[in-house]
């Protein structure tokens, strides 16, 4: 059985307050189509939630221009755990969360009118592509980056998720890991020193190595192109100089959910192959919700894994999502060709659930 991985699904982002979240992506980015918003208990987590299960509320949702969704995470029942740091570039774990625009000067200029705190001016990355950094009311840094895909040509200058920005530890063993279990194999860049694009943001003055990965393969699997294309970006703090402070882990101390970047999720096909993928590289499963788990009216089955700084990593296998669920009408993921897109006809009805409250 073939390892396939569809593309990235979502970025799981820990907020105080799940519902007033949304409405600021909603209106501010653009992800007004809600998939599912669920009240649970976090019991597979055990190894991230201090060793009980955490109650939790969750939002995801999506921009139908295509690309990640964010899923939204509201711890309930206990305290939140801010990260104690003003994460700097380098820092280890999801720096950044990597969203499409179409038309980066308006993406600039309607972000400006809407009073969002943008970081700098449009600057290019290496690859020549323009872009800029944002930030979302709960201190969480986007960058707002050049993409056409499109999966609904809706009138909006940003689209759905792009990808992340990741502190490692180790370039070579990072792209190692990311190459072979998630299939970003292609290094769009591999470049060294301090870099403009990144001088208005914490930590952009330092040296670092940054390597750019995406898929070398086309994107497949049945919801493929409700995600399309999109990237990673690795970035490692160079110890040079005396005063270069030695990278701090984003996530250590604080439990899955608290408030911050929780995790890239891949969407995937066989489970029980991107398992034996991860035991390949002394990844195994460190969580493992199995096949019959629900978040709200959807159903799959997800597991994570540590990167090699242990930052998390989610797989995703769809089984159902809602489209009417007042009529009982769910869009069911079950092909016989799994690397096979589901017909348009079928992924566009997700436009039912668009501007859900």
């Amino acid at each position: 059985m073939e390892k396939i991985i569809c593309g990235i699904q979502q970025v799981g982002i820990g907020v105080s307050d799940a519902v007033q979240a949304w409405r600021w992506y909603r209106e501010t980015l653009g992800f007004d189509t809600k998939i599912f918003a669920a009240e649970g208990v976090a019991e597979k987590m055990l190894p991230y939630t201090g060793g009980k299960p955490q109650p939790r509320f969750a939002i995801l949702a999506y921009n139908l221009r295509g690309g990640a969704g964010f899923e939204i995470w509201e711890p309930k029942g206990r305290d939140l755990n801010y990260v104690s740091f003003k994460p700097m570039l380098g820092d280890l774990g999801i720096w950044a969360c990597k969203v499409k625009s179409c038309d980066i000067d308006k993406a600039w200029t309607g972000l400006k009118e809407k009073g969002v705190k943008i970081c700098g001016n449009i600057s290019r990355k290496p690859d020549g592509k323009r872009h800029f950094f944002i930030y979302d009311p709960y201190g969480n840094l986007f960058e707002i980056e050049e993409d056409n895909y499109v999966f609904i040509n809706e009138k909006k200058y940003t689209g759905g998720g792009n990808g992340a920005i990741i502190g490692v530890s180790d370039m070579d063993r990072s792209i190692r890991f990311y190459s072979t279990l998630t299939d970003y194999d292609n290094i769009v860049y591999d470049k060294t020193g301090i870099f403009e694009d990144f001088s208005d943001i914490p930590g952009g003055g330092f040296a670092v190595r940054r390597v750019l990965l995406t898929r070398s393969k086309p994107i497949e699997g049945p919801l493929c192109e409700i995600m399309g294309t999109s990237c990673i970006e690795l970035v490692q703090r160079l110890p040079e100089g005396f005063d270069i402070p030695v990278p701090k882990k984003i996530y250590e101390g604080r439990f899955w959910g608290d408030p911050g970047f929780i995790h890239l999720c891949f969407d995937i096909r066989n489970m029980d192959a991107v398992r034996h993928a991860a035991l390949s590289l002394g990844h195994d499963f460190v969580c493992d919700g199995g096949r019959d788990f629900k978040m709200g009216e959807a159903d799959g089955h997800f597991t994570y894994v540590e990167d090699p700084d242990g930052t998390l990593i989610e797989f995703v296998e769809t089984f159902k999502i809602p489209i009417m669920k007042k009529w009982g009408i769910y869009l069911h993921i079950n092909p016989k060709n799994p690397k096979k897109k589901l017909p348009r006809i079928l992924t566009k009805a997700l436009r039912f659930l668009k501007n859900s409250k």
